[in-house]
């Protein structure tokens, strides 16, 4: 009896050991797998971007007469308006106003000017395009540049869910109109003079479009109207 239980004690841990080795080598193929898809991902990613950049080239070629500028950051420029005079660029902890537009290799508008609006951008601050994050650093006050983005410099694989689509390659107009530092920027808002007409109306003195707080106008115009009584 005493055998015939040892010889079923060995053969349950015989099967113990069995089916440990039947799980680690189930496992095994599932690593394998996934090292090949990180593989074939990269792959496909590498394959994008040449394609990618294959049009922005093709583009440039068809004109010859501009001359473009490549970033290290994997994208190209051109200027409209170059400005040869002042040196600054923006830096991290500027305030820039620009405008700008978006359009599609081919030239169509995806995003208007109008559409767009006037840009209040605080420098390395904010969640923007990667590519204007970059580009806007690049440029001096009043120039106007073309940049040609690469999709994953632009809205990447996922597009911007509305008239951007998947894996779209870029073409962004950009007007830096100024930039200031923003303890300057604050400090102008804050101090900014206004001067009163006779029909008891606000006339700012300059026609900055920085935005000004609102509880600034209100305190202004009540003190127009204890004026005028």
């Amino acid at each position: 009896m005493k055998y015939t239980h040892l010889i079923a004690f060995a053969i349950l841990i015989s099967g113990l050991i069995s089916s440990c080795k039947q799980h680690q080598e189930v496992r095994r193929p599932i690593s394998h797998t996934s090292g090949t898809f990180m593989k074939k991902s990269v792959a496909r990613n590498k394959k994008l971007v040449a394609t990618e950049e294959d049009q922005i080239k093709a583009l440039m070629k068809s004109k010859p007469t501009v001359e473009y500028f490549s970033s290290s950051k994997g994208y190209w420029y051109s200027y409209e308006v170059k400005n040869d005079i002042d040196t600054l660029t923006p830096k991290k902890g500027d305030i820039a106003y620009f405008d700008y537009e978006i359009k599609d290799l081919q030239g169509a508008i995806i995003y208007s000017q109008l559409e767009l609006k006037p840009q209040v951008y605080h420098i390395d601050k904010q969640d923007i395009m990667m590519g204007l994050r970059d580009g806007i650093k690049l440029m001096h006050k009043n120039e106007k540049v073309n940049f040609l983005f690469p999709s994953h410099m632009g809205f990447g694989y996922h597009g911007d869910n509305k008239k951007i689509g998947v894996n779209q390659p870029l073409l962004c107009t950009v007007t830096l109109r100024d930039f200031k530092p923003e303890s300057i920027s604050m400090k102008q808002v804050q101090t900014e003079p206004v001067s009163v007409s006779t029909d008891n109306s606000l006339k700012k003195v300059n026609k900055d479009t920085t935005p000004k707080p609102q509880a600034s106008i209100k305190k202004a115009t009540t003190l127009i109207k204890d004026t005028v009584k």
